[in-house]
């Protein structure tokens, strides 16, 4: 069984449910008969009922299998209003500015997670990541610890060093441009969480750089060692190390002669990258160059699960992380 198979029989055994806010949107609409069917998830669809109820019709969807949810009519409406405007009035908004805000889906969405009423929220088919993220700061906000959104990629490469379908985490590959060393030590936690929560393995993290142990001395580095020793601060059971070039970092034989002595190099399987440029170059060359199945990004760092889509997604890929989302509740 591949990883997002397991990962979707994880989610399928806690009956969990995800709130879709894009319901009008037809990828929605046959990812949430692909989740009811398959039984992964329970969905909650919103927008309007009419225009859901049709689209269902259209694409061999049980209405009566979802809840759908046009916001201002919904009996929470203006607990959701309340809570929105708990969290922000000390920015300056209005409750006027909050009823209004509530009527979007992706803010109603968000408060559900906020509340209990759904597991995660997976958004972005339509709506921009700006406009995800806004509604998930606003109201969901930070995990405990944590004090940046990252993101991650889970690269599945068909075959690494012999061993078939194996999997790394790679960090930061999609939010986060220059971190800060307290940043980048906040993000090597959050993916730590995510590796453990999706798979089931104890992470074993790399901080990455271009030199290893003092092979070459640069500011960058410095930054690096510098979120390499908060995160040991913070993590003391958690496998960590750096600085280390990525060949010291995932092949045994080099990990040895680099870096003897360490419990990650040659075995690490979360690869904290020093910035977005690295994390995003190096996870496309892998998911290119040597053909990997690159599952992501999945946002992590808030204190819920609500996650973002490319606005190009298929409906397997809401599928997909809609099962991600469900399982990082913990």
């Amino acid at each position: 069984m591949d990883i997002l198979s397991q990962i979707k029989e994880k989610a399928r055994q806690t009956g969990r449910t995800v709130v879709l806010p894009e319901g009008e949107e037809e990828r929605v609409i046959k990812a949430a008969k692909t989740l009811t069917e398959e039984k992964i998830a329970r969905v909650v669809l919103l927008g309007d009922q009419d225009k859901i109820k049709k689209l269902a019709d259209q694409n061999g969807l049980d209405a009566d299998l979802v809840e759908i949810i046009k916001p201002e009519k919904s009996p929470d409406y203006e607990n959701y209003v309340d809570l929105l405007y708990s969290r922000r009035k000390e920015k300056g908004m209005t409750r006027e500015q909050a009823a209004e805000a509530m009527k979007n889906e992706l803010y109603f969405g968000a408060a559900m997670v906020k509340t209990g009423k759904a597991d995660a929220c997976v958004a972005g088919s339509v709506n921009t990541t700006g406009d995800v993220m806004k509604a998930a700061f606003h109201i969901i906000g930070l995990a405990p610890g944590i004090n940046v959104v990252s993101s991650c990629f889970m690269m599945t490469l068909p075959e690494f060093q012999g061993e078939k379908d194996k999997i790394f985490f790679f960090a930061d590959c999609a939010v986060l441009p220059q971190p800060d060393a307290p940043q980048l030590a906040s993000i090597a936690a959050a993916t730590a969480d995510t590796s453990q929560k999706l798979t089931g393995e104890k992470p074993r993290l790399a901080f990455l750089s271009f030199s290893t142990k003092g092979s070459a001395k640069h500011p960058d580095i410095d930054k690096v060692l510098e979120a390499l020793d908060i995160f040991k601060k913070d993590h003391p059971n958690i496998s960590a190390d750096g600085e280390m070039q990525l060949d010291a970092a995932v092949i045994a034989k080099v990990g040895e002669k680099k870096a003897p002595g360490s419990p990650v190099a040659g075995k690490a399987n979360v690869l904290i990258f020093p910035d977005l440029d690295a994390g995003n170059i190096g996870y496309k060359l892998v998911q290119r160059f040597a053909g990997a199945i690159a599952t992501g990004p999945i946002i992590q760092g808030l204190a819920a699960p609500m996650n973002d889509l490319s606005r190009g997604c298929s409906a397997q890929d809401i599928v997909d992380v809609s099962a991600i989302a469900v399982l990082l509740k913990g």
